[in-house]
């Protein structure tokens, strides 16, 4: 009995350990399973970030590549433009030189004429003090005539009423009847040439007046020329210290155009040595481009390798879980047939005991394998996401390269369209020459109207229109004629040749078109036209700078014979020197301008002072005219056989007598006539203002530079 339940127990046992060994095996089927999941996730992770890296460098790669391209062409324009503002800033520098010799030679001289004319000006006002103060004592002087002609007028009243007091004395005294009447024949005589001398005191004394107010009106006319000489000096100052400014301006100019030329060579250098590092970041950047594209299409082929993988996964997944389901169906009918086998065997205690182990095996297999179904759905839930967000990515990076692409297509469009525009169409290319030309007269700093005109219309001998592209102005009325013509068909045909053979032929269409260019230029005779002043050669400007370079590496008698036919060739680099050229001869022309208005301002000074020492010396001559008829009045009234001593007897005559004749002594004038007249001399023999000014103003018109063919 006891064998038998041991027998039972031992077989129940196997059973048992049966089931866990089945049990444990799934298990750890389950772990490798979940462990090479795992490892499917973090590949894909990998390549997820793999490839928004890839993306990212590619956009980041684009924008380097496009801001390399954009640095590139800027660096090549400044490098144009360097090139052409080194070669203009030496020009520009020598003429500088120049220019600044010559005004400094200028401004000396023109300091040393006004320091003259400061001079004179000091001279003429001092002048002018010394008539202010004659004409001020001359003024008192006529006061004081005034006060006396008042006097003598009371004086006659006066004698009047003794005369009649006398005819009373000579009625009642006989005697001295005869006394009073030769007295009073004698005080009529005297009256009467008192008042001859009054009437001509009076009308000297008008005559005076009149002079006074002329006097006075010329005071002021000389006052106001005075004040405007000292403006005209105070000018002169100004314009002497703008020009010397202008000189210290112009030094400080030529030294920081050395600097600046120094800096632009340093500048030029730091440039190429740039543009070199551009070029080769450039080389690399297409290199890591191509690269990353590589790079890219090997993680698209990776990616499908994975999509494939995965879908083989997921179908080995499915059938792996089919199988553990079948697995778990196949043990618990086991674990069923089981329970029913050993019911029986293991009576009421096994029972328990077979339902506690069958709780606890249910659990702890709900426990191991809930984990990996919950990782199972986490895995299916992210291949998905992986899947929508590499379809989107691709999506977009289509979008963007297509764009790209369009951008591509579009530039490359409007490029062969510009290309063909100015192939085909002469008068395109026409337009487009002069607008090319009229970009370089402004970066001349000449301006239109003023410095040069367009399409100006003349005739030429035979009465038939002729109309030139731009005419060039140049100071005292010459010009300047500039033609643009544009060669671009043979040209072309030559850079896209595919063979030496074929550029060569195509060169040579291109020097045969410059050729005709030439011809039909040299044909309009411009430089005979009507009203025309230029010199024997027309500039004809050819926009496209490699075009008239190449065209003179081909035929280097290319500008010889376009100069034996009056026609000058010139490109953007060639023609902004001679632009510039004009440019300083329109400077130089505005200092002549200048240096001329202060020639004629010196002039109409030295005349101003002229007039007021003419105007001085008439004053002079009528004050001592005054004087000596004042003084022949005063010898008349109180000489030693004058009035007074006549007139003093009827002081003791008449008892009525309560005042004095007033003492009366001729004056003497402190006016230094003779030195006014030596002023005056001076003046007159003094040369023109011309012959003292400086010889650049002098020559003003004579000195103005022409261009020389």
């Amino acid at each position: 009995m006891q064998a038998s339940q041991w027998t039972t127990e031992i077989i129940v046992i196997c059973g048992v350990l049966a089931i866990a060994a089945a049990v444990i095996g799934y298990v750890v089927a389950a772990l490798r399973q979940g462990r090479q999941i795992s490892q499917l996730s973090m590949q894909l992770e990998q390549a997820e970030l793999a490839r928004a890296s890839t993306e990212a460098q590619q956009q980041s790669l684009q924008i380097q590549l496009k801001a390399a391209e954009a640095r590139s062409h800027e660096l090549q324009i400044e490098e144009g433009k360097l090139k052409a503002q080194l070669q203009a800033s030496a020009d520009t520098m020598a003429r500088l030189s120049a220019e600044l010799h010559e005004r400094k030679a200028a401004g000396s001289d023109l300091q040393v004429k006004l320091e003259e004319a400061n001079r004179q000006h000091h001279e003429s006002a001092r002048r002018l003090e010394a008539v202010q103060a004659g004409a001020q004592g001359l003024q008192e002087q006529v006061t004081e005539l005034r006060g006396r002609l008042d006097t003598s007028t009371t004086t006659n009243a006066a004698l009047q009423e003794e005369r009649d007091r006398l005819k009373d004395a000579l009625a009642s005294e006989e005697t001295r009847a005869k006394v009073a009447e030769t007295a009073e024949r004698e005080a009529r005589e005297q009256l009467n040439e008192i008042k001859q001398k009054l009437v001509e005191h009076a009308q000297a004394f008008d005559a005076l007046q009149a002079r006074y107010q002329s006097t006075s009106n010329e005071h002021a006319e000389l006052g106001t020329a005075l004040d405007k000489s000292e403006k005209q000096v105070a000018e002169l100052r100004e314009r002497l210290a703008q020009a010397q400014t202008t000189n210290e301006q112009l030094h400080t100019d030529r030294d920081r155009l050395k600097d600046g030329l120094a800096d632009e060579g340093k500048r030029a250098k730091a440039l190429e040595t740039a543009e070199r590092d551009v070029r080769s970041q450039l080389l690399e950047t297409k290199e890591a481009l191509s690269q990353q594209v590589r790079s890219f299409n090997e993680l698209q082929e990776r990616l499908s390798t994975l999509s494939s993988e995965h879908t083989e996964l997921k179908t080995t997944l499915q059938k792996r879980e089919e199988h553990f389901q079948e697995q778990m169906a196949q043990l618990a009918d086991t674990r069923k047939s089981l329970t029913q086998e050993f019911e029986n065997l293991a009576n009421k205690i096994f029972e328990e005991k077979g339902k506690t182990f069958t709780q606890t095996s249910q659990t702890s297999i709900d426990g191991m394998l809930k984990p990996f179904r919950e990782q199972i759905e986490g895995f299916q839930k992210r291949i998905n996401e992986v899947h929508d967000a590499s379809l989107q990515g691709n999506t977009s990076l289509n979008a963007e390269i297509r764009k790209v692409l369009e951008i591509g297509l579009q530039m490359s469009k409007e490029a062969n369209n510009l290309t063909s525009a100015l192939k085909g169409d002469s008068q395109q290319r026409g337009a487009w020459g002069e607008a090319q030309l009229r970009r370089t007269l402004e970066m001349s700093g000449l301006i239109e109207e003023a410095h040069y005109e367009v399409q100006s219309a003349f005739k030429d001998a035979e009465g038939r229109s002729r109309q030139t592209d731009y005419l060039i102005k140049l100071p005292d009325g010459k010009h300047i004629i500039i033609d643009s013509k544009v060669s671009l068909v043979a040209y072309d045909r030559a850079v896209s040749a595919e063979s030496p053979e074929e550029c060569q032929l195509a060169m040579t269409e291109h020097v045969k078109a410059v050729r005709k260019h030439i011809d039909d230029l040299a044909s309009k005779d411009y430089t005979n036209l009507v009203g025309m002043r230029s010199p024997s050669f027309v500039l004809m400007f050819m926009p496209v700078e490699p075009a008239y370079i190449e065209a003179m590496k081909h035929n280097k008698d290319l500008f010889e014979y376009g100069y034996k036919k009056g026609i000058v060739l010139v490109s953007h680099t060639t023609l902004i020197p001679i632009l510039r050229t004009v440019s300083n001869l329109w400077m130089i022309e505005r200092s002549n301008a200048e240096a001329r208005e202060i020639s004629e301002k010196a002039g109409e000074i030295y005349n101003q002072v002229c007039t007021v020492a003419e105007r001085l010396g008439k004053l002079g001559g009528t004050l001592n005219t005054v004087s000596n008829h004042y003084n022949d009045t005063v010898k008349a009234l109180a000489g030693k056989q004058g009035l007074y001593g006549k007139v003093e007897r009827f002081n003791k005559l008449s008892a009525k007598v309560s005042k004095t004749l007033p003492a009366l002594e001729p004056t003497h004038m402190d006016f230094e006539n003779e030195r006014l007249a030596l002023i005056v001399e001076a003046l007159d023999e003094a040369p023109e203002p011309a012959d003292d000014l400086p010889q650049l103003i002098q020559n003003s018109h004579e000195g103005e530079l022409l261009p020389q063919a």
